[in-house]
């Protein structure tokens, strides 16, 4: 059976009586309520070396030294360092035989400048798992959704002795800490979008899984991380520039995958909002798309994002079914244009009202929230099953009731039809693919980009073999 759930309080009191953990909590712009709960427990003496609250930009700048953004990342790994750095040059000699050192920082937001009440923060305890020992480190954002600031304070304070309690006593799941950072908190006060590992502690840890982890543990909606598999909060990539996204499960990429990108690329504007802005293509995967039976495989899933980084990309992993979710998503991050690059089958999909029945305005409603602000719909044309017909977004056949919403989204230039692309690509079906990998048919790797061929030969992904089989003329 599973361990009943520890209240913040006896997270706090147990990390008070070991006698073992000492350190520093450094805290900016919701209060001390971390520190609070330590203090609240009583026995903080053995615990707490230091608590400090450095508000006056000065101050700060002072101790942390300048940063362009006050709630960032860059301003917490600078907390971090310098207060880890003064704990071991005061207390080293006297206690560092016997103690292993922390420092938990957190910088934080008590309302967001995005038009909703709600805060953010990042977070991070830096940490010795052995007196003397190099340290490791554990970073997660957070979204503070409660509407009054003293309710975002309370829940900043839980799950920040959370991360603490997890750093100490729970560091070798690190699946189970992600889990437990939520403890005592309902989701709908408070979302992780971010979380990283570093140091000799998580030596074996893959930041990419535990991004996954977020999503799928329920922790946040969609987490995001770049093409050297570095985790990031969605603002740090996608601040207010124009985005470029292809959903799909890329098991495998194709040559059809960067044939759409490519022909979308060339349809789209440069950036309305910051002229120079360089704009961010995004391959998406749902959860929808990464399950077998109600498990996800993780190693298949490193697969493809392993395939997408050999084609340079950035990776989303959401839980949102529907397209409008990905658009507001990304909405909270940019107001720039939003491409959204897919085939006609998918077109079709978008079209059909049954996506809509948990909407009370149903699909109206629903492409409401897909073409907010400058979204536009960038189509790659499909060949029937037969292979002798194409179809285009511009001959796409719909419900008589659906026709003049449609043609409307036409000739406005929210639907465009990818007008280059090429033709050979259209016969490619990744699912043929995939059967002819498996079965070590010869002439898969024709299908895809060269390099993403070669690392399924090389990590023999998605049941490949070294070395492809022999033709018949070889025979």
């Amino acid at each position: 059976m599973p361990e009943p759930e520890r209240t913040t309080q006896a997270k706090a009191a147990e990390i008070n009586l070991s006698a073992v953990h000492y350190g520093t909590l450094a805290e900016i712009g919701a209060g001390q309520e971390v520190a609070r709960w330590f203090f609240q427990a009583g026995k903080t003496a053995g615990t707490v070396a230091k608590t400090i609250s450095a508000y006056d930009m000065a101050v700060s700048d002072g101790l942390y030294g300048p940063a362009k953004r006050y709630v960032s990342r860059e301003r917490l790994d600078a907390m971090l360092e310098h207060e880890y750095v003064e704990l071991q040059q005061r207390l080293d000699e006297k206690r560092g035989e016997r103690n292993t050192f922390f420092v938990f920082a957190d910088t934080v937001a008590t309302r967001r400048r995005r038009g909703r009440d709600a805060g953010h923060g990042w977070l991070g305890v830096r940490f010795q798992t052995a007196p003397r020992a190099e340290p490791s480190q554990i970073t997660i954002h957070v979204e503070m959704l409660d509407a009054l600031v003293v309710e975002q304070q309370y829940a900043l304070g839980v799950v920040g002795v959370n991360l603490i309690y997890g750093a100490f006593y729970q560091g070798e799941d690190p699946a189970a800490l992600i889990g437990s950072l939520m403890d005592g908190i309902d989701r709908r006060r408070l979302e992780v979008d971010m979380i990283k590992f570093s140091g000799p502690a998580f030596a074996g840890v893959d930041n990419r899984l535990m991004a996954l982890q977020l999503v799928e543990q329920g922790l946040t909606d969609a987490a995001m991380f770049t093409v050297d598999g570095e985790t990031v909060q969605p603002s740090e990539v996608l601040y207010n520039r124009p985005v470029l996204v292809e959903r799909g499960s890329f098991r495998p990429v194709t040559n059809v995958t960067l044939d759409m990108l490519h022909g979308a690329e060339e349809q789209v504007p440069p950036s309305s909002t910051s002229p120079g802005k360089e704009r961010l293509v995004v391959m998406e995967m749902t959860m929808n798309n990464l399950l077998t039976g109600q498990m996800v495989d993780h190693a298949d899933f490193l697969a493809r994002v392993d395939m997408l980084r050999a084609v340079s990309k950035t990776v989303l992993v959401s839980n949102y079914t529907r397209f409008d979710g990905v658009v507001s998503y990304l909405r909270e991050y940019t107001k720039d244009w939003i491409g959204l690059v897919m085939g006609v089958p998918t077109l079709r999909e978008i079209f059909d009202e049954k996506y809509y029945t948990d909407l009370d305005g149903g699909i109206l409603e629903g492409l409401g929230r897909l073409f907010q602000g400058q979204t536009r719909l960038l189509v790659y044309p499909t060949k029937d099953p037969d292979h002798t017909e194409v179809t285009t977004a511009t001959d796409l056949e719909l419900k008589p009731v659906l026709h003049h919403l449609y043609t409307y989204l036409l000739e406005t230039g929210s639907i465009e039809a990818i007008r280059t692309y090429n033709a050979a690509n259209l016969d490619v079906s990744p699912a043929d693919v995939l059967e002819k990998i498996q079965k070590n048919e010869p002439g898969w790797e024709a299908c895809m980009p060269a390099e993403a061929a070669r690392q399924i030969r090389e990590k023999r992904m998605f049941g490949a073999t070294e070395s492809p089989a022999p033709s018949a003329e070889a025979s």
